[in-house]
């Protein structure tokens, strides 16, 4: 009966402390948007450099593995070169917005955990408009994929700082204009870094 009393006891100690874990995190993280040269249709795409805002929010399935939500928002311009007009590049101003979900998987060393991730999404590109051109630019939306990994740096149960690098697969931006339409896709790279809490 003594036996029977003390494993219990350790039982429910166990399921305790299993539910005290963190399983859930939430990051606020900064990055660098680098898109690449994009070249097709006699269409030449360069976009500019800009800094944005990554949340994010993960669910541990399992010690190793999680599932995870993303939100990103970054404001740059994409230069074209179209029309025969190789010396003007038009100016798109525009806000970029990515929603996606990914499996991320990762070890644990002491304080440093690595993990990578893939998963799909989808991109939005709003035009600002301005004074600055006059073109007829719309909404563009792009379904994509989301490849990265990076470090994680434990500072308590609670709080951790991360580095990564993000890459989104998509196809470029036309903004609504045959002119731009380039039938190419580019990879944005997203190198990031910021701060997540597990609760």
């Amino acid at each position: 009966m003594k036996k029977m009393i003390l494993f219990g006891a350790l039982m429910l100690s166990a399921v305790a402390g299993y539910a005290q874990e963190s399983r859930q995190d939430v990051s606020i993280s900064g990055f660098d948007l680098l898109g690449p040269q994009v070249n097709g249709n006699a269409v030449v795409l360069n976009p500019s450099t800009s800094g944005g805002v990554l949340a994010s929010y993960r669910f541990l399935l399992t010690p190793r593995s999680a599932l995870e939500a993303n939100y990103s928002f970054a404001q740059y311009t994409n230069y074209y070169t179209c029309c025969g007009l190789e010396t003007t590049h038009i100016p798109v101003h525009s806000r970029a917005q990515e929603a996606s979900v990914a499996y991320v998987f990762g070890l644990s060393f002491k304080r440093y955990n690595p993990f990578v991730e893939a998963g799909v999404g989808g991109m939005v590109f709003t035009p600002i408009l301005s004074g600055s051109y006059s073109l007829d630019v719309k909404q563009s939306t792009g379904i994509g994929g989301l490849f990265g990994g990076g470090l994680a740096y434990e500072l308590s149960p609670s709080f951790d700082i991360r580095v990564q690098y993000r890459g989104f697969l998509v196809k470029a931006p036309t903004f609504g204009l045959p002119n731009f339409t380039l039938n190419r896709y580019e990879v944005i790279t997203m190198p990031t870094a910021g701060i997540a809490y597990h609760f």
